[in-house]
């Protein structure tokens, strides 16, 4: 993993590479690196993960088995910019499947406890349209909606 830029550290406990390899499959340009185990000295039983390397989404991250001290809060969250409908469809299915939970206005927690934005391309221009009314009408459907739907968005901006 390169030494420039950012990695961010996800804190686990205990399930730091199961985490890993999850993300790695949600994720397009997504893969796991580098291991790295306790040995007799600790901190974990001898063999036991301390932290996994993975990129994903292009990103990359280390995931921490760092125990219970520390949990996700919505805090600190991800977004995940989609195209269309159907990658908001693909990430938000992906990632409350399964022990995930749907939240308001496009956010959502995953089976880990961390946080997801599911933002559609233009969001932001129709909630922030110069026009009162229109960025009125979007905010308020936004506001009613788990996963973001943008075609109901849209027609909220358009009035319809």
């Amino acid at each position: 993993m390169s030494t420039e830029g950012f990695t961010t550290c996800l804190w686990f406990d205990g399930t730091a590479e199961e985490a890993a390899h999850y993300y790695v499959s949600v994720f397009k340009n997504s893969g796991i690196g580098r291991i790295s185990r306790s040995t007799e000295a600790g901190p974990g039983p001898a063999g036991s993960v301390v932290a996994v390397e993975f990129t994903a989404h292009g990103h990359r991250f280390l995931a921490l088995n760092g125990g219970p001290q520390f949990t996700f809060s919505e805090a600190i969250s991800f977004q995940i910019h989609c195209a269309d409908q159907k990658e908001v469809d693909h990430y938000w299915s992906r990632l409350t499947d399964d022990g995930g939970e749907a939240g308001p206005c496009g956010w959502l927690k995953d089976r880990y406890g961390v946080s997801w934005q599911v933002v559609p391309d233009g969001l932001v221009d129709l909630i922030g349209d110069p026009d009162p009314e229109k960025a009125a009408r979007t905010t308020r459907a936004m506001l009613a909606m788990g996963k973001l739907d943008i075609a109901a968005l849209r027609r909220a901006h358009a009035g319809e």
